[in-house]
This record gives structure tokens, C-alpha cells and sequence, in this order.
């Protein structure tokens, strides 16, 4: 038993849990995803990375709702970020009047993708 725990271990390690998360690539993406990527390089990629780490302005949104909590500590959720994104906080600008419900829905399943 205690060499299985290892080897699942072994296996993990090796497969990279925790490792970069690998984004889908953009000639895969659905056209509500596809969607989303416009809406993304139209309002926010002057100050977020989509599909690198670092930070631009803001923090990248590479694997956001892979991680268990957003840069702000809150859980990375569809309402979280919804809410980050039509509200603003700190230095992130408010959204609302530069995305509809379309538009936020088809964000979001791009962000799933990264």
C-alpha cells in the first residue's frame, strides 16, 4: 500500500499537477469561446495576458479558474470574476457599460479555456 501511495506520487509529480496550465488552443476553440476571445483582446488585453504568465497591468489570466483563488484572495468563480469584471476593483476599471450579458457569458467560457 505505502509504495502505491508513492508511486501515485511519482505519477502526479510527473504529470505535472500543479505545473502551468496549458491553454486551449485558439483554432479549437467553440464560437461562443471564439467569442470571448474577441471580447477579451477588445477589453482586456491592453491590461491582462491571456495565454502567458506575468503581469501587464493587472495580473495574468492565464489558468484563472484553475487555481483555487483569484489574485485577490476570492474564490475563482464564474460570480467572482463576473462580478470583478462588471464592477472593477482597485486599479481594474468597471466593465458594465462595455459588455453586455453576451459578451460576459462568452468571456468567461474563453477564461475557462486558458
Amino acid at each position: 500500500m505505502r509504495g502505491s501511495l508513492y508511486l501515485i506520487g511519482g505519477v502526479l509529480a510527473l504529470t505535472g499537477c500543479g505545473a502551468t496550465p496549458h491553454p486551449k488552443p485558439l483554432a479549437e476553440l467553440t464560437p461562443e469561446e471564439t467569442r470571448g476571445h474577441v471580447v477579451y483582446e477588445t477589453n482586456c488585453a491592453v491590461c491582462h495576458y491571456d495565454r502567458q504568465n506575468g503581469v501587464l497591468h493587472g495580473p495574468s489570466l492565464s489558468g484563472v479558474f484553475k487555481k483555487p483563488a483569484l489574485p485577490s484572495g476570492a474564490a475563482a468563480t464564474d460570480e467572482r470574476v463576473s462580478a470583478t469584471v462588471l464592477h472593477g476593483r482597485n486599479n481594474m476599471p468597471a466593465m458594465a457599460n462595455r459588455v453586455d450579458d453576451a459578451d460576459l457569458t462568452a468571456l468567461l467560457a474563453y477564461l475557462h479555456t486558458l
